[in-house]
Order: C-alpha cells, then structure tokens, then sequence
C-alpha cells in the first residue's frame, strides 16, 4: 500500500463524478504495504478506500473484486467495492485500473489475544465456505512456481547459510507438492495474506477482512498456515503462542472441521506460508519499485519464522 501513482483532489474532480458519491472532500495516502497505491478517500457520501493497482490488470482484476462482492453478498465481513451508474467496479485512473470499495470501521490489532484469534479462526472459515461457489478461478500467483522463478534470483545476495536454507526449503515444498497427500487437500479462493493489519476490529468484536489482492485459488490449510504465522507468534522470536493458536484452529475447526490429510499436511504447510513471505520479503528488499512512499518489511523476520517452524514442530491440528 505504498505510494506509486500520486492521485490529487483535482484529479478526481471529474473523474468521481461516475460514482454516487457525491465530492471528493479529502484525499490521503497510506504509506504501509508495498503492492498498490491506496489512499483513505472521503465524500460527500461517507469514507472508502482508493486503490490504484500497479501489478494486476485488467484482466486479472474481476476476480479479486467480484470476490469481495460475492463473499460479502454471502455476510463475510469484507469491504465492498463501489460500483459506477454503468455497473462497472473495476475503472481507469492515471491509465492504471482503479477501485473505490467502503472502508471498515475499528482498526488493525496489533497486539492480538486469544478472543481475536477466534475471531479471525472463525472468520476464516467461514470465507472458505462461502467462496466454494465462486465462479472465477485464478491461481494463487505466489505459489510455488513463483518461489522457483524467484529463488534464483534472491541467491547472489544471501550469505550462505541463507542460501542453503532457501534452497533446502524448496526442494522439501517441491516434494510435498508433488505428494498424494497435497493432493487430497481441499482448496479454494483463499486470501493468502491474512496479516493483523489486514483484519479490523473494534475491541473485541471482528469487523472486516481487507486487502485481497494476493488472493487466488490453493488449498484452504495453507491460507490458515499464513493467518497462524503471523497471528500466533511472538514477533520478536517467532515462537508460536500456544494459547492464541489454540484460540484460532479451534474456532475454524467448529466451523470447517480440519480433513485427515489436512492433519498430515500442518507441518510443512506452516514451513511454505513462512518460505512464501521470506522469498517476498527478500524479493521486495533486495529487487525494489520505486515509490513515493516505501517501507520494505524486513526479510529477517520470516526467515527467522521458517527456521523456528524447522527446529519446533508446531502441535498437531485437531
């Protein structure tokens, strides 16, 4: 959510004038996040979300927005993308496509308890279960053929015990991509980026998921994998909380009981949503867009996650 196309008031003066949102009164950046340019957008109508998308295209975009539109429709609680008097949702700015979707009240918890875990468990679930029958099928984009196109590319700049550590990673999650079990795993539309400051609440009540744009169809037990990673860890260390954890598989677990494969699949599922986010990391560290506002997370952390998940097995599913 870094800053890459600069948008002003006056530039949306006209361009607003297709939406019933009557006019744009203010307009500011959000600087957190490094994928799209977003902006804190208020009307005559209320507050929403401003997002000029600087990867994604046209083409790959109907399924992320009608996503949201249709998880929404079924009372997941997501942001729902504003559409013009033609119908349309996804719209053209500074040549870029371009979304305005409402904003969720609350705010990020950062220092999240086990009632928010859940929550979010819950909530998680529910998703899952209600994206089953979304029409629109698109790969999740930072799968594993990403983390073989990138790993190469990462390599010169790791010292070597980085190094060997990514690429023994790889070949233990090409290995358990190609196993029967893998194979039996359910899967889905999953969001695949389901951070803390991804979900709003306001106290302990949950308020929305946002920020789909990393979603794609995998399996479900990968995007809790990711949810936990970050969830369920002390930040500094990256040990998992046994309480938060428990808090958070049991609440999805009552809402979409875990399969058999799924149980055999925990550890090394937890191992690829920690490899996914170092590659990233790294990715976005060491191989950076320029932006007008940039904060590049640091890669330390999720390498320092994959070699905990490695040396400490995380307790097994229910």
């Amino acid at each position: 959510m870094a800053v890459f196309t600069p948008v002003t008031l006056d530039d949306l003066s006209d361009w607003i004038q297709q939406f019933d949102l009557g006019k744009a009164l203010g307009l500011k950046g959000i600087s957190s996040g490094i994928e799209n340019s977003n902006f804190f957008l208020n009307t005559e109508k209320g507050e929403y979300v401003l997002t000029v998308f600087e990867k994604l295209t046209f083409e790959q975009l109907p399924f992320y927005l009608h996503l949201m539109r249709h998880l929404a429709e079924r009372g997941v609680l997501v942001p729902a993308p504003v559409a013009n008097h033609e119908g349309d949702i996804i719209h053209r700015l500074h040549g870029k496509p371009a979304s305005i979707v409402s904003k969720l009240e609350g705010q990020s918890q950062l220092d999240p308890k086990p009632v928010h875990c859940a929550a979010v468990g819950a909530m998680l679930a529910k998703m899952h279960l209600a994206a089953q029958d979304f029409g629109i099928r698109q790969p999740n984009l930072r799968a594993l053929d990403w983390w073989q196109a990138t790993t190469p590319l990462l390599l010169p700049y790791l010292p070597a015990d980085c190094q060997h550590l990514l690429r023994a990673e790889l070949h233990a999650q090409e290995a358990f991509a190609a196993s029967p079990i893998h194979a039996e795993l359910p899967r889905g539309p999953i969001h695949a980026d389901l951070f803390r400051n991804n979900v709003m609440f306001d106290g302990e009540r949950l308020t929305g998921f946002f920020d789909f744009y990393f979603a794609g169809v995998d399996t479900w037990l990968f995007d809790v994998a990711v949810t936990v990673n970050d969830w369920c860890i002390d930040l500094q260390t990256g040990v998992l909380d046994h309480a938060r954890l428990k808090a958070l598989l049991a609440a999805y677990h009552a809402v979409r009981p875990f399969t058999k494969a799924e149980k055999s699949a925990w550890q090394p599922m937890l191992q690829a949503g920690a490899l996914r986010f170092w590659l990233s990391r790294l990715y976005d560290f060491y191989l950076p867009r320029e932006a007008e506002m940039l904060t590049p997370h640091d890669p330390t952390h999720f390498e320092r996650i994959l070699r905990e998940r490695i040396a400490h097995p995380a307790p097994d599913l229910f």
